[in-house]
């Protein structure tokens, strides 16, 4: 991949980061389980992609990092009183659920690829 479209990519995967932690911090407590589960599958699957991507570690990080500083500051309280996360266990889930997918997917070994991003083919 060239470096264009890699650095490309990344700020796209920047842009969904931020974008699907918003969404997930308003889907998140509508159809508790329901959606607690798919506010997770879906960071977990940007991440997956991400990495799958761009065919790094970087690729899940980006979104991740991003991702992780946007429900961090979602879930600060406005002078006015007003917050974005409900009280319960469902906004601690999705902060610890996201955090952990998204340390799994830039950690995890990625099958065929070799740690400097070459793909370990003869």
């Amino acid at each position: 991949m060239k470096p264009a479209v890699k650095y490309l990519s990344y700020a796209l995967l920047a842009v969904l980061g931020v974008a699907v932690a918003a969404a997930g911090a308003l889907v998140q407590d509508a159809w508790l389980p329901g959606g607690l589960l798919l506010a997770l599958a879906g960071s977990a699957g940007l991440f997956w992609g991400g990495s799958k991507l761009t065919r790094n570690r970087v690729g899940a990080v980006v979104p991740a990092g991003l991702w992780l500083l946007t429900v961090l500051f979602l879930s600060q309280t406005r002078p006015e009183g007003d917050f974005l996360f409900a009280n319960g266990i469902g906004p601690y889930a999705y902060l610890l659920g996201g955090s952990m997918a998204g340390v799994m997917c830039a950690t995890l070994a990625q099958p065929g690829f070799a740690s400097d991003g070459a793909t370990g083919a003869p």
